[in-house]
């Protein structure tokens, strides 16, 4: 695993099981209410979303923000044989591999991520050999992978990724912000200087971030749903994710990181 890349969703190699197996409620990010296990009405036989185009303006915006980190594939081309898919007899297993591996995947994608960015050293080498470790409890079989504890391994991987944040925060900023968990709903952040600040886990839905620099900033969990990113720059903040650019609005004035692809909902030009 080298890259970020590889911890990113392929549908064509995947059995649709984002769109079988979770569950979702009728609200303002799904038109339909849908049973854990059970395949969605616009699921395809080719396991693609028939729909995939208009999901926004159907009322399933929700689709849209959702990121399996590549778990989708490699449960359906790896862990089990011969890409057997959840319409045979192992749909039970693979319906409980799924979560846990996404699960997986997305801590896999924060350790792989910070390999990356760190310098050489002693940090750098622990989460190479952390990032080898989750890697290796992935290939497991389905009843290994089905019985991994995410969580414990969340909270042995943690404190490094903390360590992290620090050393690349300060990199830009020694005495950036700290906003972790901060509840941001609906603020005004034009004028904060976030460069370098902690955003772990804040609530920043509809929060104001035009033109804002976010430089060095951790977005890790930030909830950024109808944030406005319009005019602002990502290209170096940390840990974003492309679900969280989907939940949020930006236009052709955000800047965004190489890795990263802006949202089909956004506007091409500028939007005053």
């Amino acid at each position: 695993m080298s890259d970020t890349r590889e911890l990113s969703a392929d549908c064509s190699q995947c059995f649709g099981l984002c769109c079988v197996v979770p569950a979702f409620a009728a609200s303002v990010d799904f038109a339909i209410d849908k049973p854990a296990r059970t395949p969605c009405p616009n699921l395809a036989a080719d396991f693609r979303c028939g729909v995939h185009s208009r999901l926004p303006d159907l009322g399933f915006r929700g689709c849209t923000v959702y990121d399996c980190f590549g778990a989708g594939q490699r449960v359906s081309q790896e862990t089990f044989e011969d890409g057997v898919d959840w319409r045979s007899g192992s749909a039970p297993q693979m319906y409980d591999a799924f979560p846990v591996m996404r699960d997986l995947h997305e801590l896999l994608w924060y350790v792989t991520e910070s390999v990356l960015l760190l310098p050489s050293g002693t940090l750098r080498a622990a989460l190479k050999a952390e990032r080898a470790r989750l890697d290796r409890l992935g290939d497991g079989p389905p009843a290994e992978v089905v019985a991994l504890d995410v969580a414990q391994l969340r909270g042995e991987v943690n404190p490094l990724l903390q360590q992290a944040s620090s050393v690349l925060r300060a990199a830009v900023r020694r005495d950036g912000a700290d906003h972790r968990g901060a509840d941001l709903l609906g603020a005004d952040l034009r004028r904060t200087d976030l460069r370098g600040a902690s955003l772990r886990g804040a609530l920043l839905v509809a929060a104001d971030l035009r033109g804002v620099d976010l430089s060095g900033a951790d977005v890790t969990g930030a909830d950024l749903r109808d944030a406005d990113l319009r005019g602002a720059d990502l290209r170096g903040t940390l840990y974003l994710l492309q679900s969280q650019l989907n939940s949020a609005r930006g236009d052709a004035t955000t800047r965004l990181p190489e890795r990263c692809g802006r949202p089909a909902h956004w506007p091409d030009s500028l939007v005053e």
